[in-house]
């Protein structure tokens, strides 16, 4: 999927809601565990219950790797289920250079299809532009991520510019690929960075988690990361998914995206008129 397309789903749907696919099979309803495959009866529910205010889906890949061959089934049959034109999310933070980026990359975007994967741009350059070198994919790679350990490395100030290290990232991966190919991890949890993010990488799209059951603002998100061509797509995983844990579960999870696509409709009213 390129921008344009992009965007125009998030204009025709009036919402950037990404809806994180964090399918733990310990937490879905337990009516769902006598199928032949729970986890993906779980995500057929949720898809066909959000798919009307939802532009994106993001499966965690750690949780279908974990459980193996079936777990790799799940995932194939739920990438199935998404609509064609809904933008899909590998959250697999693959990092790694040279032939294996592209071997990954390969995985992800020929043999799975996903129009897009998270990337670790710690190990440089050939880590990220081996996954640029496909038509209409995209890499997303951790800027400033919404975890507490992101003070570690991400927060660190570097001696030369007095810069913490995430803006040196952000600075130097944009100019790797362009805003249409290339998009950034950005935690909602750091909303008060959204306007300084902005004047680095004004034009590119940039992923947020953190809002709901992290405790990110999505009025503050939205404020300060809105673009001209929306460039948020914010996430949501527990808050949507385990709305309820009852054979009610699919129409809680759609009132909850529901609710923040219409929180999302007014913002895209107020701040670009759309």
């Amino acid at each position: 999927m390129n921008k344009a397309e992009l965007v125009a789903q998030i204009k025709n749907k009036k919402s950037y809601l990404c809806v994180g696919l964090d399918t733990d099979p310990t937490k879905i309803p337990s009516h769902l565990l006598k199928e032949k495959d729970p986890i993906f009866e779980f995500n057929k529910y949720i898809i066909d219950a959000t798919i009307d205010y939802t532009v994106a889906y993001k499966p965690n890949l750690a949780f279908y790797e974990s459980l193996g061959k079936a777990g790799w089934e799940s995932l194939e049959k739920t990438l199935e289920w998404i609509p064609k034109d809904v933008f899909t999310i590998a959250d697999a933070k693959r990092g790694d250079i040279g032939n294996t980026a592209t071997m990954y990359a390969k995985a992800f975007f020929e043999q799975l299809s996903f129009d897009s994967v998270t990337v670790a741009p710690y190990m440089g350059e050939d880590s990220v532009t081996p996954f640029l070198a496909f038509k209409d994919k995209w890499a997303i790679v951790l800027g400033l991520t919404s975890n507490a350990g992101s003070k570690d490395f991400q927060q660190l100030t570097l001696k030369d510019s007095g810069e913490p290290l995430y803006k040196e990232v952000l600075k130097k991966c944009a100019t790797w690929g362009s805003s249409e190919n290339l998009m950034f991890v950005v935690g909602a949890t750091k909303a008060s960075y959204f306007k300084e993010i902005r004047s680095i990488v004004p034009d590119h799209f940039l992923l947020v988690p953190g809002v709901g059951a992290q405790g990110g603002n999505l009025q503050e998100v939205s404020e300060f990361g809105l673009n001209a061509s929306c460039g948020l797509l914010v996430n949501s995983s527990r808050n949507i998914l385990y709305a309820r844990s009852d054979d009610q579960f699919a129409g809680a999870a759609k009132a909850e995206a529901k609710k923040m696509q219409q929180e999302m409709k007014s913002y895209l009213e107020d701040y670009l008129n759309w």
